[in-house]
């Protein structure tokens, strides 16, 4: 698989399921630093979160992360990422969550590059 850089790249939500808090006013800030990755996200549900994680040997990037929603809950989880370089150029990232608190529920989201 081809190697991606993440680092400076902006990403906004394109779908997720119903049990998630992300939507399509949040937006992703990532950074990369060798094989680790790391991310500001807020907006809509979102009053400011953060994710941590590295990129696998076969590409998937995977990390925990948490944030604070507009309901003043403190929401954690962790999620693997598997990114795909679109036509324009753009990535995209197809995503598996699922939820370390609340109901510990799963789910599917996908994000695109801005």
């Amino acid at each position: 698989m081809e190697k991606i850089n993440f680092n400076n790249k902006i990403f906004i939500s394109a779908s997720n399921t119903e049990n998630g808090e992300v939507n399509e006013e949040t937006v992703f800030y990532y950074h990369q630093k060798d094989e680790y990755i790391w991310a500001e996200y807020y907006g809509g549900k979102i009053i400011k979160g953060f994710l941590v994680g590295y990129i696998q040997e076969n590409g998937i990037l995977n990390f925990h992360y948490e944030h604070i929603n507009n309901k003043k809950i403190i929401r954690t989880g962790r999620c693997e990422s598997e990114p795909k370089v679109l036509k324009n150029g753009k990535i995209e990232l197809l995503e598996k969550w699922e939820w370390t608190n609340g109901d510990k529920t799963k789910g599917e989201s996908k994000i695109i590059e801005k």
